[in-house]
């Protein structure tokens, strides 16, 4: 019989961005270092069916599981503090949940029942939170946005029942508030704790712990009065202060006591000591590296740095590997069009170039990647960063100066086209031009075979690798012969050969493009051999110049 895990639901007040995800991902790693099981997940109230058609400026960036599921950005810290991979079943919207019942409903399943968000709504949600926790001592749940908010009211409403249905103990709800400090006043007001306090009672949740947001350290007597006031305990007024970096959190969390008062609150008075060397070894590389490399990253959303949250953390461990500090320059691509390329370029170690969808500030990648093979200056595309590598190539080297993609349009030489079929293990994908936009790319794992001899075989110390994909646009094989003539090595493809997944130039300092999204499977601990292959390459450029 299968162990009963504990569930901690983790909500947030006042305002957004507080950090819930991250501190949902830290506890996770605190609960993990003293020896436990976790799973996390993430509740989302908008009614998108999942973040997969969201721009990025809405939502920043679309992360991508193993199986292939588009969701929140927050899975991307659950996976890189835990390591525990997610799936599927750990996010879900309003969007889903009601697209669930509507069709349950029209196949019947209601036996004419009136459907209602109490209880159908109310309890889909609660079956989501219960359903395939595995073998794991602690089940954590994110609620995004914010307590208040009128579409999260039945995710509210939903864990308020669970807190009675589960056996006692079982629960624990973590609040995550806001402790401004007024600088005019020159004091620390409790207020929006309070009220955002007021409002979770209010729909019937006492919360069990808070962790207040804060600049400055929380006096005691603060303490005492949030105390009082939204009827914790002392000891479970958890102050959250702005660490020097992300991998910092955990450390800090635990020494202000967070994973102690979550299982002191589930009656484990005496848990195993925690063992952080990990978190503590990552800490001291980061605060004291051996010297800074410069990566220019050429986006098109760079405007908001969370469109791109994966990349930036991978290129942080492609810099603890190499115990160096990355400095990220972030450049508009569309801008980049009319700017001189050496200006602004000249400092950089390293060039890279991520995804994206549509035309806008493709010819500024296109320059960027001309750059950097010209100039030697190690290049790294990821996805779209790879079609320009190969659009660029196909342009400047053989001679196809009409190359480009039909992702832009009919006109020009598509080297680059719409993937109409593919297969994954025995299931076979076909799509259209015309097929609906929301969960029809080629998405999840996908195995690849490199080269004997390749950059990336080198890297990876292997030939055959898998990788996360998210695109509906792949180089045409068909250009392979061409473009190995110039000096454009395809040096992976799927395995049976139709599909390229990596392409580099032999010779080059690093010149390597992907259609794969290998930030996704970073971890602080555990870094991307390509990121840390790329920052290496950085390190020696940085000697160079």
């Amino acid at each position: 019989m299968a162990k009963q895990p504990r569930y901690i639901f983790i909500t947030g007040g006042v305002v957004s961005s507080l950090g819930k995800g991250l501190a949902s991902a830290a506890l996770g790693a605190l609960l993990q270092a003293r020896g436990y099981n976790v799973r996390l997940r993430k509740l989302d109230p908008y009614l998108n069916v999942d973040p997969g058609t969201m721009s990025p400026y809405q939502h920043g960036e679309v992360y991508v599981t193993d199986d292939g599921a588009e969701t929140d950005l927050d899975l991307g810290h659950y996976e890189r503090f835990t390591g525990v991979s997610a799936t599927q079943g750990d996010n879900i919207t309003t969007g889903r949940i009601y697209s669930d019942i509507i069709a349950k409903e029209r196949r019947g399943d209601y036996l004419g029942a009136t459907v209602q968000v109490i209880p159908h709504v109310t309890n889909e949600i609660k079956d989501f939170v219960l359903s395939d926790a595995g073998d794991v001592d602690f089940v954590l749940c994110e609620v995004g946005g914010t307590v208040g908010d009128i579409e999260g009211l039945p995710f509210f409403e939903a864990l308020r029942q669970l807190g009675q249905e589960l056996p006692r103990g079982q629960c624990c709800f973590l609040h995550v508030t806001l402790l401004p400090y007024i600088a005019v006043a020159g004091e620390m007001k409790t207020k929006p704790t309070q009220h955002s306090v007021k409002e979770l009672r209010s729909i019937g949740i006492q919360p069990d712990i808070l962790l207040c947001r804060s600049e400055r350290e929380i006096p005691k007597t603060e303490r005492q009065k949030i105390a009082r006031f939204c009827n914790v305990r002392e000891s479970a007024v958890i102050q959250g202060l702005d660490a020097r970096s992300i991998y910092a959190v955990p450390l800090a969390y635990h020494e202000e006591g967070l994973d102690r008062e979550v299982l002191n609150h589930f009656g484990i008075l005496t848990p195993p000591d925690a063992d952080l060397s990990k978190w503590q070894e990552i800490d001291n590389t980061q605060s004291n590296p051996d010297g800074e490399v410069r990566i220019a990253v050429v986006g098109k959303y760079t405007v908001l740095p969370d469109a791109y949250k994966s990349i930036t953390e991978a290129l942080v461990h492609g810099g603890i590997a190499n115990e160096v500090k990355v400095k990220i320059l972030w450049i508009e691509a569309e801008d980049f069009e009319t700017m001189e390329p050496e200006a602004v370029l000249r400092g950089a170690h390293g060039i890279l170039v991520p995804g994206g969808f549509g035309e806008r500030g493709t010819e500024g990648k296109i320059k960027a990647v001309q750059y950097a093979r010209e100039k030697k200056i190690p290049y790294f595309g990821i996805c779209l960063g790879m079609q320009m590598a190969v659009i660029e190539a196909a342009r400047n080297l053989a001679n196809m100066n009409s190359a480009s993609s039909s992702e832009f349009g009919d006109e020009g030489e598509n080297v680059v086209g719409l993937m109409t079929e593919w297969t994954r293990g025995n299931e076979r994908f076909e799509r259209t031009a015309n097929t609906d936009l929301g969960g029809t790319m080629r998405l999840g794992a996908y195995p690849a075979v490199l080269a004997e001899g390749s950059l990336v075989a080198e890297a990876y110390g292997t030939n055959e690798i898998s990788e996360r994909h998210r695109h509906r646009y792949e180089v045409n094989i068909e250009y392979r012969q061409s473009l190995e003539d110039v000096g454009l090595r395809f040096s992976g493809v799927s395995p049976d050969g139709i599909l390229p997944e990596i392409v580099e130039i032999p010779g080059h300092p690093w010149f390597v493009g992907v259609q794969f999204h290998p930030e996704l499977k970073s971890r602080p601990f555990d870094p991307h051999p390509l990121f840390s292959g790329f920052i290496g390459a950085a390190v020696e450029q940085s000697r160079l110049v």
